[in-house]
């Protein structure tokens, strides 16, 4: 039977973070997005134990106005890290509008215009103090594709990639980190849903399923095989047509 050792992983992605930097960005900081979510948080908290609290910077970046954006200084508070807050309202409006003066913006195009401005700010900061920028996706929702290409699917690392969402929980609760942050019922704060709303079935069915082979419902089975086929490309780098001059 599978058993997750949270304390364990902890120190060997710990380690893993410090070989890391060691080999690209040698005493450069770590940037990441809050969002005070449990994957930002507990990516945030490793970070911290990895590096030390001084070389960790982190990003909010409220869509005007943010209603759980407390949630985020807590975080940033908790662990008492150096943050800053960029607001992409006027950014994200403008460019939905420049788009919008040539053609329909589709729902989707939409929905993750602000997760790609986002990543784009996350950069900025970065560069602007020679930082590294952390990945915060989990194994659960890279497994069926629930991140924006080219938004919160890339980075320069990622610390939590390989770890479910139970396992995430289980590594914030080691860590020590409030509750409320763990527990926060997942949402990408764009479309009004909760992840699993927009899924179609709960991270504790889909982690079951990938870690011990429980089967859900055949029609959920079926779903979670679909996503995941259909989305494997955001995992992968960019084709390149294979040329080679004869």
């Amino acid at each position: 039977m599978y058993q997750f050792h949270a304390a364990e992983a902890i120190e060997e992605c710990c380690r893993w973070i410090q070989d890391w930097f060691a080999e690209n960005g040698d005493g450069c900081p770590a940037v990441l997005g809050i969002s005070g979510g449990k994957d930002s948080s507990v990516c945030a908290a490793l970070l911290v134990k990895a590096l030390g609290v001084h070389r960790v910077i982190g990003v909010m970046m409220p869509r005007g106005v943010q209603p759980d954006i407390e949630d985020s200084k807590l975080l940033c508070s908790h662990l008492g890290i150096r943050n800053v807050t960029v607001n992409i309202g006027a950014a994200a409006d403008a460019l939905e509008a420049a788009v919008a003066d040539s053609l329909p913006l589709s729902r989707q195009a939409t929905v993750n215009l602000p997760p790609r401005i986002r990543m784009a700010t996350v950069y900025a900061v970065s560069q602007s103090v020679n930082g590294r920028v952390a990945n915060t996706c989990n194994l659960s929702e890279d497994w069926v594709g629930y991140a924006t290409r080219w938004g919160d699917s890339v980075g320069d690392f990622a610390p939590l990639s390989r770890f479910t969402v139970t396992e995430v929980k289980a590594i914030g609760r080691a860590l020590g980190l409030p509750e409320q942050l763990v527990e926060k019922t997942p949402s990408d704060g764009l479309c009004g849903k909760t992840d699993e709303d927009s899924l179609g079935f709960t991270y504790a069915m889909l982690d079951a399923y990938i870690r011990e082979g429980v089967l859900p419902p055949p029609e959920i089975k079926e779903r979670i095989d679909h996503l995941h086929q259909v989305n494997l490309f955001k995992l992968e780098m960019m084709p390149a047509f294979p040329y080679e001059p004869q």
